[in-house]
C-alpha cells in the first residue's frame, strides 16, 4: 500500500511502498476512505509526542473508512462496515473505560502515535469491538473524517466539559478546525458566541457558523474588547490554539465563577516561564479551569445525531480536498502557519 511515512523527527515527508496491515486478533483493518490533516500530525512529526517510538513512522489519526478484514477475537463487526473511531482508543477494561471516559483512559491506543497512523491507504486498529463506531448513512466518509480530533473534541469540550446551555455567553480564543466547530456547537446549543483570531478570513467563517461578535486580536485588546460587548465577560473561555498568550487572555475574559475550557495543545512551560493560566485571577474570581482531550466513542452516537438531523454540520469546515501524495507538502506548510477550514485527505 502507499503511505506517508518519515524516517526521522522534522526530516523530509514521503509518500513509501509499505506492507499493507495484518489486522490484531482484536482488531480490524480499515480500508481508509478519508483522513484529516491535523495540526497534532505535525507535532507528530516534529518529535513532540513521547508515544512515537519506532521510525519510520506513518503519522494520521483522524479517519474513517470500511472494515477491509476483521481480527478473529472480533464479535461486533464484520467486512463492509463503513465505521469511525475516536483518535484516543480506549482498552475497554478500565474504570475510566467502564464509566464512559475512555478518552482519558491510562492504556489508550492512538493512530498515527501509538502505532502507524491513517496517512494511508490502509490502517490496522486494535480493541475494535470497544472503539468502532459504525456510521449512519447520512453522514459521509469525508465528514467523519473531519470528526476526529478537532470536531469531537470540540462537540465534548463544549457539551459535556463546559456544559454550554442556551442564553449562556462563550468566547472562542483561535478559529481553526477546533475552534471554528465549537462556535458551531456553542451557537446550536443557545449560546452567544464571541469569535476571537488574528486572520480576518477565519474570521468570517466563524461568522458564518454562529458568531455574533468577532475581535482581531492583532488590532484590539480583546479582553477589553469582549468586556465591552458582553459586560462583566463570558461565561465559558475556550483556548482552541493553545499559547500562553490566548490561554491568558481566555480567562481574563471571562465573568467571576466563569468556566475555562483548554483545547489548544500547550507545550510545558519552561522554568522561569510566567504561568500559562494566569493562577492569580482564577483564584480572585473562583474560575474553573477545565481540560478537554478527544472523545470516547460512547458518546459518538449522540454526535452523530445531531449531524445526521441537521442540527449542527462539520461539513461546512471541509475547505480542501488532496491526494495522498500532497500530504507531505500540505503537512510541511503548517510549519509557518495554518489554512482557515477542514483538509481531507482522500487517498
Amino acid at each position: 500500500m502507499k503511505a506517508v511515512q518519515f524516517d526521522g523527527f522534522g526530516e523530509t515527508l514521503y509518500v513509501a511502498e509499505r506492507e499493507t496491515p495484518v489486522a490484531p486478533v482484536d482488531g480490524v483493518v480499515i480500508q481508509v476512505k478519508a483522513a484529516g490533516l491535523c495540526r497534532s500530525d505535525w507535532h507528530a512529526w516534529q518529535g513532540h509526542d513521547p508515544d512515537i517510538t519506532v521510525l519510520p513512522h506513518v503519522p494520521g489519526h483522524e479517519f474513517a473508512g470500511v472494515v477491509d478484514e476483521v481480527g478473529s477475537g472480533v464479535t461486533t463487526l464484520k467486512v463492509g462496515d463503513r465505521v469511525v473511531f475516536p483518535f484516543v482508543c480506549g482498552c475497554g477494561e478500565c474504570s475510566w473505560c467502564a464509566s464512559g471516559n475512555a478518552q482519558v483512559c491510562p492504556d489508550q491506543w492512538q493512530p498515527g502515535f501509538s502505532g502507524p497512523g491513517t496517512y494511508a491507504e490502509y490502517v490496522a486498529i486494535p480493541r475494535a469491538d470497544f472503539n468502532a463506531v459504525v456510521l449512519p448513512d447520512e453522514v459521509t466518509f469525508d465528514v467523519a473524517a473531519s470528526l476526529g480530533c478537532r470536531f469531537a473534541t470540540s462537540y465534548r469540550a463544549i457539551k459535556h466539559v463546559a456544559e454550554v446551555q442556551s442564553g449562556e455567553t462563550v468566547a472562542v480564543f483561535g478559529c481553526g478546525g477546533i475552534g471554528l466547530a465549537a462556535i458551531m456547537i456553542a451557537a446550536a446549543s443557545g449560546a452567544t458566541v464571541v469569535a476571537v483570531d488574528v486572520n480576518n478570513e477565519a474570521l468570517a467563517l466563524a461568522s458564518q457558523v454562529g458568531a455574533t461578535h468577532v475581535f482581531n486580536a492583532a488590532e484590539v485588546d480583546v479582553v477589553e474588547a469582549i468586556k465591552a460587548a458582553i459586560p462583566g465577560g463570558v461565561d465559558v473561555s475556550v483556548d482552541a490554539l493553545g499559547s500562553i498568550p490566548t490561554a491568558k487572555a481566555a480567562v481574563e475574559s471571562l465573568r467571576v465563577q466563569g468556566r475555562h475550557v483548554q483545547i489548544g495543545l500547550l507545550l510545558p512551560a519552561k522554568i522561569g516561564d510566567k504561568a500559562t493560566v494566569p493562577m492569580h485571577v482564577v483564584i480572585a474570581k473562583e474560575l474553573q479551569v477545565l481540560g478537554s482531550h478527544g472523545m470516547a466513542a460512547a458518546a459518538y452516537p449522540e454526535m452523530l445525531a445531531d449531524i445526521a438531523a441537521g442540527i449542527i454540520d462539520p461539513g461546512t469546515f471541509i475547505t480542501h480536498r488532496i491526494p495522498l501524495d500532497a500530504v507531505p507538502e500540505a503537512l510541511s506548510q503548517m510549519s509557518t502557519g495554518t489554512e482557515p477550514g477542514v483538509t481531507i485527505i482522500q487517498p
